[in-house]
């Protein structure tokens, strides 16, 4: 017997969107804390964008210091699309081409961006849900939080280093628990105390350390594959990478 009976079909709604390459301007240039920067971008060409997701993905281009092009995959941290405006974090990691692009950034730059592609819109109406991940999650992590409905139950659990652990601004319903350490941060995830009812655990982060996150949440916690949505972002020692685990 099931102890954790679930709705056999996905909360998960799939939405492809039309990708239009958009010029922008740096309008503001924020620090939330110290290895990250936030920056919100304007222009005439964010009317029509649509990120009707916490974890969508757009394409960011940038120039490097050789002028060379590059591409890497953003999460919308915020989309205002009343006033036309778009933020994006960045995390500022040793190495990193688009972070010290980020670090050299100053108001009124240019950037492009294109996407996103598709949203996978997961049911706010469920009965709890789990939001894990390092860094690179913390912005769609911080989003979702701000966008489920007051009362949801919500666990969040974020790897960052402890000058990063910013406070963030709950609901009712919400705690966050922060590690920083990935050893740290699976114990912690196994040690969550799996809810009754129907949920939904989103993972994000490390190639390496999200594959143990896996192990984690479909085998110990026997949360079912429709009711999970497990991403590698990064992967060490590469660059551009982006995988659905």
């Amino acid at each position: 017997m099931n102890p954790h009976p679930v709705t056999p079909s996905s909360p998960v709604q799939r939405v492809r969107h039309d990708i239009v390459r958009r010029d922008l301007r740096i309008e503001r240039i924020d620090t939330p804390s110290p290895g990250f920067r936030a920056i919100t971008f304007t222009g005439p060409t964010l009317g029509g964008l649509v990120s009707m997701s916490f974890d969508d993905h757009l394409k960011f281009f940038f120039t490097d210091a050789q002028g060379q092009e590059q591409r890497r995959d953003y999460t919308p941290r915020r989309h205002d699309p009343v006033h036309g405006r778009l933020t994006l974090e960045f995390a500022l990691h040793d190495g990193g081409l688009a972070a010290e692009w980020a670090r050299q950034a100053r108001e009124g730059d240019a950037a492009t961006i294109a996407g996103p592609r598709g949203s996978q819109i997961v049911s706010t109406d469920l009965d709890w849900h789990w939001l894990t991940g390092d860094a690179t999650a913390l912005p769609a992590i911080a989003r979702r939080l701000e966008e489920l409905p007051a009362g949801s139950p919500v666990r969040a659990l974020i790897l960052v280093p402890e000058q990063d652990q910013r406070p963030l601004a709950l609901q009712p319903g919400q705690q966050v628990q922060w590690v920083s350490d990935p050893e740290a941060f699976v114990r912690a995830l196994h040690h969550l105390k799996r809810p009754e009812g129907e949920g939904f655990v989103w993972c994000a982060g490390e190639a390496g350390l999200m594959a143990r996150a896996r192990e984690v949440v479909l085998n110990h916690h026997a949360v079912p594959r429709t009711h999970t949505r497990i991403s590698a972002y990064w992967k060490q020692g590469t660059s551009s990478f982006h995988e659905d685990l």
